[in-house]
């Protein structure tokens, strides 16, 4: 209706209608604005305004949940770093454990092996020393039975078992067997 008038009148005025202020126009134009204005805010301007209000509530929410997200990857790195301390901890800890067990076990082990040496130094020096005796008691052995011998020569007889063994006792004290192991070990 208002376009149609804005035509009439630029056809029957043909200036500057635009312009001109026609009250009956006027007051059409702001009765039929306050009609869409009506209209609007009851349909359209309460669904633009809950559409508006939602999206700024996602918005709202999508913020809210990246600072979130932003809060918990924090944590969760803070929580990592911690745990690689810790478990850089551990290692070291289970390191030191093991060096310390290593140098026990080398500890132990050489104690063992200086007791070994001590004891096979000592079975080798009784076994010496008892193959010394022996051959001394067969050194003397041989001396009597050399002495025996050499006495039946010079006297010409056997002697009895009573001058057998006067003639050994004598010989025995008066021959010196560490002597002759000396001299034997020349």
């Amino acid at each position: 209706m208002a376009i149609g008038l804005l035509l009439a009148q630029e056809e029957g005025g043909g200036g500057d209608a635009l312009i001109d202020v026609v009250p009956g126009l006027m007051i059409w134009t702001i009765i039929t604005f306050l009609i869409v204005l009506f209209v609007l805010r009851k349909l359209a301007f309460g669904r633009i305004q809950g559409l508006i209000d939602e999206r700024r509530e996602r918005i709202r929410q999508a913020l809210d949940e990246a600072d979130k997200a932003r809060e918990e990857a924090r944590q969760l790195r803070e929580v990592t770093r911690q745990e690689r301390e810790e478990a850089k901890a551990e290692r070291d800890k289970m390191f030191e454990e093991t060096r310390r067990q290593a140098q026990e076990q080398f500890r132990r082990a050489r104690e063992e092996a200086d007791a070994d040496l001590e004891r096979r130094l000592e079975e080798n020096q009784r076994s010496l020393e008892a193959e010394n005796r022996k051959f001394r008691e067969q050194i003397r052995r041989d001396v009597v039975e050399l002495t025996l011998l050499a006495s039946e020569k010079v006297t010409r007889k056997t002697l009895d078992d009573a001058d057998q063994r006067r003639l050994i006792d004598e010989t025995v004290k008066e021959i010196d067997v560490a002597q002759l192991a000396s001299d034997g070990d020349r």
